[in-house]
């Protein structure tokens, strides 16, 4: 095969011309890849959507039938043991002890208008003890016990402290101030909740049946390579 005599100027543009084209046929490359992504994750999701809508489904209905199997049980439980019918969380075992269920409601933090009347005046008697550095510096921390969270609610836990501080100050405005943020407390259920717990017959150690996709346990099968 004769050998192509090149000058330098040509021998620069050729090498020019090659580094161009690998690099347009990497873009290309990379489009090509990016689009068969798109394709993989598009085809995974819809058949993955295809099991999970009607999974969520027979979830809800599962639920539900659980819960109304205890309706019953519950109203007995309170006529029979005296509870309270506001009670938020009850747990359930079999005879054997070998399975038990667990129903409740999630709560969140919750209050009436009236709370900020109460708000109002703790603060009014907490800001008139800011006299020196000392002083204004508990100021702020007490007022922090009356920041708000991401919801616009004060944490239950921290009026329980304004309770204590009040009370110890025996002063009758800061104390009518929490009563009135207390009496305004109005919690939410956010959500009701199931779980189910069977005895390791073994160790006779409790373990939780996995109800939920974070749970369960998940299987990777294995290669034939």
């Amino acid at each position: 095969m004769d050998q192509v005599q090149m000058t330098a100027e040509e021998r620069q543009e050729f090498e020019e011309y090659r580094r161009e084209k690998q690099k347009k046929q990497a873009a290309e490359q990379a489009k090509q890849a990016r689009e068969t992504y798109k394709v993989l994750v598009d085809e995974a999701i819809s058949d993955s959507m295809a099991c999970l809508t009607p999974l969520s489904a027979e979830i809800a209905r599962i639920k539900g039938e659980v819960m109304a199997r205890f309706q019953e049980a519950l109203k007995l439980k309170g006529e029979i043991f005296d509870v309270a019918t506001d009670q938020r969380s009850h747990m359930f075992t079999n005879s054997a002890s070998t399975a038990r269920i667990h129903l409740g409601v999630y709560v969140t933090d919750g209050y009436r208008d009236t709370v900020n009347e109460g708000i109002g005046m703790v603060k009014e008697y907490i800001e008139g003890l800011a006299k020196d550095d000392a002083s204004r510096a508990l100021v702020k921390a007490v007022l922090r016990l009356l920041s708000r969270d991401q919801a616009g609610n004060l944490k239950a836990s921290r009026v329980l402290q304004l309770r204590k501080m009040a009370e110890d100050s025996g002063d009758n405005r800061f104390m009518e101030g929490v009563k009135i943020i207390e009496e305004s407390y109005q919690p939410n259920i956010s959500k009701q909740y199931i779980r189910a717990e069977v005895k390791d017959p073994t160790t006779g150690a409790w373990k939780s049946v996995p109800l939920g996709m974070t749970e369960a346990e998940f299987k990777k099968e294995k290669s034939d390579d």
